[in-house]
């Protein structure tokens, strides 16, 4: 695991107006957000690895979990898939067409489905992808894996309520650089803060 300053790496335990896919984002509206295809604003950071580029599209995540029905037995989490050159693969959030859905899971489905190729891809995810999970028998962290993504980002690591958690360390061992930004974790764990409240 690599160190992307101001994150630390993980260890164990509205932007731009809707467009058509591969053309430029348009100036933002409030509410509204980049398509699949687009790249970030002129003047915005966009590249996987630039200075304040993992920010802002984990922090994009991380509002996409807001939009999450709440659950008194999962986590809400946002998901967003963003190629090398800066365009927008996939993003999802949980329990978003489906009680089961993972946000992890509906962004990678999105990305294969527009046909990306997602060897040099990075993954933004709220919450680090699940390594155990009893609604589908694939988790999250191994869907990651076989796409081809090789960095994940997340804001905080899975507290062992549901699950024990693990996945970035899992993944990280397998040879993905994963890169948790821990100043964004307050943000994320808000969402979630009635669950955290209740265990």
């Amino acid at each position: 695991m690599n160190q992307d300053r101001p994150g630390k790496p993980a260890q164990p335990g509205q932007r731009g107006q809707p467009n058509q896919p591969g053309q430029p984002a348009q100036p933002n509206q409030p509410g509204q957000r980049a398509l699949p295809g687009q790249r970030a604003l002129p003047g915005e950071p966009a590249l996987p690895g630039q200075p304040g580029a993992d920010r802002r599209w984990l922090a994009e995540a991380i509002g996409l979990s807001a939009r999450c029905q709440p659950s008194e037995s999962a986590f809400s989490v946002g998901a967003i898939i963003v190629g090398a050159d800066g365009r927008l693969f996939g993003q999802g959030y949980s329990r978003q067409s489906d009680p089961q859905d993972h946000a992890e899971e509906v962004a990678l489905r999105q990305a294969e489905a527009g046909g990306s190729a997602l060897s040099g891809a990075t993954l933004y995810s709220s919450l680090e992808p699940c390594l155990r999970r009893v609604s589908r028998p694939i988790p999250c962290a191994e869907l990651t894996l076989t796409s081809g993504v090789k960095r994940v980002v997340i804001a905080w690591l899975e507290p062992p309520i549901f699950q024990p958690g693990g996945g970035a360390a899992w993944l990280a061992e397998r040879g993905v650089e994963v890169i948790e930004l821990p100043d964004l974790a307050a943000e994320a764990m808000a969402i979630n803060q009635a669950l955290l409240d209740r265990y």
